[in-house]
């Protein structure tokens, strides 16, 4: 690796916004002294999406990037950035909402700016346990981003993955755990129909959402 070492107790967040991201921002400060975040637009469904990110950046005090990845949405029709398409799952078993190579360029820009900005841990709040079907949130893909990274830039990278095998109900077992229940229940956006906090109730992303949050409530005796 090049001499000049990263700095161990900088991290940079892969961050959208919603409820995983933002579980992984409050993982993060836990974990690393200086914390930022990227942001990808990208011709997303909602523009709210980067509104979103920008409003929890400010108020958590952190330092926010936006990148334009636009040409994402030139690349490939798909039901995050054609507004006109009804989601659904295609004959191969993957929703039409998955972005080919996106987790690919995103980590890669991640990296770029990691080594940029001199920081040593990338987190992304990808996760197999309830992955959609999307390949690029496996946990093989990141272990090998992880090792093209470093060596695309001959430095030593880190990767983390804290949500990669949990539900969605463990996913909020541990922002509760973190003191963020509360905050990334009301103030992120998950919902593929751009509804902030609790979201629509009808999308599959709001489904998946409220039924991991509605058994970490239960499990816990919480009304």
């Amino acid at each position: 690796m090049s001499e000049q070492t990263l700095d161990n107790n900088k991290a940079i967040v892969v961050f959208s916004g919603g409820q995983d991201s933002t579980t992984c921002l409050f993982w993060a400060k836990k974990h690393f002294e200086h914390v930022e975040l990227v942001t990808f637009a990208y011709g997303q469904r909602h523009d709210t999406e980067i509104e979103v990110a920008k409003q929890i950046a400010k108020e958590q005090d952190i330092k926010h990037h936006i990148l334009d990845m636009s040409l994402l949405s030139q690349l490939t029709p798909n039901a995050l950035t054609q507004h006109d398409l009804d989601i659904k799952v295609g004959e191969d078993g993957i929703p039409n909402t998955f972005v080919p190579a996106r987790n690919l360029l995103f980590l890669s820009f991640a990296g770029a700016l990691a080594y940029q900005t001199n920081a040593k841990h990338i987190i992304t709040g990808v996760c197999e346990t309830d992955f959609s079907g999307y390949p690029d949130c496996r946990d093989s893909f990141i272990k090998s981003m992880n090792v093209t990274l470093s060596l695309s830039m001959d430095k030593d990278f880190v990767i983390h993955t804290p949500l990669m095998w949990l539900d969605k109900q463990a996913t909020w077992a541990l922002s509760d755990e973190l003191g963020a229940l509360e905050y990334i229940r009301y103030n992120t956006l998950t919902c593929y129909n751009g509804v902030i906090g609790e979201g629509c109730g009808e999308c599959p992303a709001c489904k998946l959402r409220a039924n991991g949050l509605n058994a970490y409530l239960e499990e816990k005796g919480v009304d």
